[in-house]
């Protein structure tokens, strides 16, 4: 639900989540468990059964959780499309690994993720030519959202507080120079009978 009007419409939301089959809370009334269409109150299901499945699809590696990824890494954007687009041809002298990819911006240039971009992996319905780094470009802007979904209504926020404390603090200093110009401006007198003297 997070996704209505940040990256899809209402009715997009709610297709994508119909595509996905989730376990109902309640099993029907022969005790079985119950399968349905997905809403968009329902959260988004783990790519992978479990952690032997996600080994096993990359290479002995377990995947990490991509939520957090962006802040989880030094450099954050820059480091996650370095990655993406980071695949290429050893370096002559360099032997290939079994199981692993170069990659010229990992730690230690092998990893077992195998490339999961590239050009024309899908099509962009305004015409958008998908090449590889455009694919990435969005690939990391959806993930930095996805690590902050609030980002957006906190920087509303700060610039609505930011914006009344302003107009108070104008209001408050306004009211005290007028107030206190009178007493800042008096001036008071003592006057000693017996010497005939005023003091200040």
């Amino acid at each position: 639900r997070r996704l209505v009007n940040n990256t899809h419409t209402e009715d997009e939301a709610k297709e994508e989540a119909a595509k996905i089959t989730v376990l109902d809370d309640e099993p029907n009334e022969a005790g079985e468990p119950v399968y349905r269409p997905g809403k968009l109150m329902d959260r988004v299901p783990q790519p992978y059964p479990n952690e032997a499945a996600a080994r096993a699809a990359n290479n002995g590696a377990m995947p990490p959780d991509l939520s957090l990824i962006v802040n989880a890494r030094h450099g954050h954007e820059d480091y996650i499309y370095s990655i993406l687009t980071g695949y290429h041809d050893p370096p002559s002298g360099e032997e290939e690994r079994d199981g692993q990819d170069f990659n010229a911006y990992f730690p230690g240039n092998w990893i077992s993720m195998v490339p999961p971009l590239y050009n024309e992996i899908i099509e962009y319905s305004d015409g958008t030519p998908c090449t590889l780094s455009q694919a990435a470009k969005d690939v990391v802007t959806f993930l930095r959202w996805s690590c902050e979904p609030e980002f957006n209504d906190r920087k509303r926020m700060f610039i609505k507080v930011s914006t009344t404390f302003a107009v108070l603090g104008l209001i408050t200093y306004s009211m005290k120079r007028r107030k206190w110009s009178l007493l800042k401006s008096r001036k008071s007198f003592y006057y000693d009978p017996k010497k005939g003297t005023k003091y200040h």
